[in-house]
């Protein structure tokens, strides 16, 4: 390549840098659509003022109650209580604050370790989900495509919610790093 051919390269590569980036995937509404919680992901869930508040289960017309953390018309149910001691951390975000978190954000899972009960988004950010959590979500199609949201926890600090867009299920997420 010629001498005086070499900058302009350059440049090019240098501006194409963002772009080559891995960022959190956010999506339009329309790609593969969540099938829980009548076909939207959730807002936030809101946090419980009270530090003894039990899991809300849900209760049906047709007399089931369904206990299993998971949110349906934008209601979270099964969120355990603001005081479980299960979710104490003596230094909350020991290792950062993820913060691509909320609706507006869609992952796909790139990587899951079954045995150690982590998963892998684009970027590099892993999450290790809550030993009692797990047996909620080892069933869970982890590499099915955009799947997945996380939202921080409003009642227990250092902790994230995994949310499956198409199970309406959610599980207790710690954040390890990239």
């Amino acid at each position: 390549m010629k001498p005086r051919l070499l900058f302009p390269a350059a440049l090019v590569f240098v501006a194409a840098l963002p772009l080559l980036s891995e960022q959190p995937a956010q999506h339009p509404p329309s790609q593969n659509p969540p099938r829980a919680n009548q076909g939207h992901v959730p807002p936030p869930p809101p946090p419980r003022p009270q530090p003894q508040a039990k899991p809300e289960p849900e209760h049906h017309q047709s007399g089931h109650v369904n206990t299993t953390p998971h949110v349906n018309n934008d209601h979270w149910y099964g969120h355990d209580s603001p005081n479980d001691k299960r979710y104490h951390v003596d230094h909350p975000y020991d290792h950062g604050h993820f913060e691509h978190f909320g609706p507006s954000y869609r992952y796909n899972v790139i990587r899951v370790d079954r045995d150690h009960h982590r998963f892998w988004l684009p970027g590099g950010f892993y999450f290790e989900v809550a030993a009692w959590d797990w047996p909620l979500c080892a069933d869970w199609c982890w590499d099915c495509g955009d799947d997945f949201t996380v939202y921080e926890d409003p009642d227990h600090p250092g902790w994230y919610l995994a949310y499956n867009i198409h199970t309406g299920g959610y599980v207790h997420v710690t954040y390890m790093g990239t």
